[in-house]
């Protein structure tokens, strides 16, 4: 009986690692501190991630522009408290305004 609950414990145990390791798959844990010029030109878009769910920092995450070598895109977390990123969410948004 002991040896049964044992495993039973071990089980739910290696459910509960696997699932809290795929959890914060998308999530930014760090920020850049700067960008050069010819990355800022590669930004196709962007969007907020909040606190709320698996994530638990906020972020502005640039998507970038995909080169024809790379299978998925990349991006780029940066501090929306930041001026020169505040600046670069408004002129990404200018940019996608004359777009349409």
């Amino acid at each position: 009986m002991k040896f049964q609950a044992l495993f039973f414990l071990l089980l739910l145990t290696s459910m509960y690692l696997s699932l809290a390791q795929g959890s914060y798959g998308d999530c930014c844990l760090g920020y850049v501190q700067g960008m050069r010029a010819n990355a800022k030109r590669n930004i196709e878009s962007y969007r907020m991630q909040e606190t709320d769910g698996d994530c638990n920092k906020r972020a502005v995450v640039f998507l970038m522009k995909r080169r024809p070598t790379q299978t998925k895109q990349r991006t780029v977390c940066a501090n929306p408290d930041k001026p020169w990123v505040q600046y670069l969410m408004a002129s990404v948004d200018q940019r996608m305004a004359e777009q349409n």
